[in-house]
């Protein structure tokens, strides 16, 4: 079994070898041996080795993305197997619905669209068609993301252009450390469900809780004037990432790449979605259907 030192010096690798800021690994490698060295990590079983080095992680580098976190599962440590998290997430998206939780009819013909997850564009297609066809003649739409944990880049765009007429709406660029190039996000062509872009409304809700891939997309609609972001200021995590097995239960989760909205020129990373009408997140949905019945 591995020593509490040797997996966060593993952890250290994979971040030094991907982080996105490459200017900042030898300030976080520095402070995270300073620990080492004072026997911080000493005697900690994996759950509190994992929430004590992701607060050192974020003292020095206040990146959400960037942590250690304990899997109940055991994880193959062998390199043929790390895939960066894909097939876990995947799996997990095949258990949760593709992230759909629910798709509801509300009152004055309201379409209401309820997300955990973000799924893949490849996996998550007929999922996501089936949503936006329950809702496709609604009179306005509600994306609840209140309690949507993140996902996958493909996937938002996807989501997204189902708000958007056409496919030359330029969503999102997300620049990869690893590759040093930038991917290009624009509005689809093809979609697997009705687009929903005839000037209806459009209102997402966030929360303290929403993260990543939902604040990729209510962030995207809001810059492009689509939707109205009704809840509370989100989390603020805008960098995709790569989860690597440090130890049989513990992984790192590195931020490899960074989003660039083409409308504001930045992103939503430590600032998180501001909503435009702001309310407790147990208030939105209530404020949100105000407003589209008064509409």
């Amino acid at each position: 079994m591995p020593t509490n030192e040797h997996t966060v010096e593993q952890a250290l690798a994979r971040i030094t070898a991907g982080y996105v800021f490459p200017d900042k690994v030898a300030t976080i490698d520095e402070a995270i041996r300073a620990r080492i060295a004072s026997g911080a990590y000493e005697g900690l079983d994996d759950r509190a080795l994992c929430e004590t080095v992701t607060a050192h992680l974020q003292e020095v580098c206040p990146d959400k993305h960037l942590r250690l976190l304990w899997s109940e599962e055991p994880q193959s440590l062998e390199p043929v197997h790390d895939d960066g998290g894909e097939a876990a997430f995947l799996a997990l998206l095949r258990k949760e619905n593709q992230g759909i939780r629910r798709v509801e009819h509300l009152e004055g013909n309201v379409g209401l669209i309820a997300l955990g997850r973000i799924a893949t564009a490849a996996e998550g297609a007929n999922a996501i068609g089936a949503a936006m066809r329950l809702v496709a003649h609604s009179s306005a739409l509600i994306l609840d993301l209140r309690a949507c944990l993140g996902g996958s880049p493909e996937g938002a765009a996807l989501w997204n252009s189902h708000f958007f007429p056409d496919d030359q709406v330029h969503l999102n660029d997300i620049y990869d450390r690893c590759s040093d190039s930038t991917r290009q996000f624009w509005t689809s062509a093809h979609l697997p469900g009705p687009r929903y872009a005839d000037g209806r409304p459009v209102y997402v809700l966030t929360s303290e809780n929403t993260f990543s891939g939902g604040e990729d997309v209510a962030y995207t609609l809001q810059a492009h004037g689509r939707a109205v972001v009704v809840g509370a200021t989100t989390r603020g995590g805008a960098h995709p990432t790569a989860r690597h097995p440090v130890a049989e239960h513990v992984l790192v989760t590195v931020p490899t790449a960074r989003s660039i909205n083409p409308v504001t020129g930045t992103n939503w990373e430590g600032v998180g979605v501001v909503p435009d009408i702001a309310v407790p997140a147990d208030r939105a949905l209530e404020e949100a259907l105000k407003v589209a019945l008064e509409r």
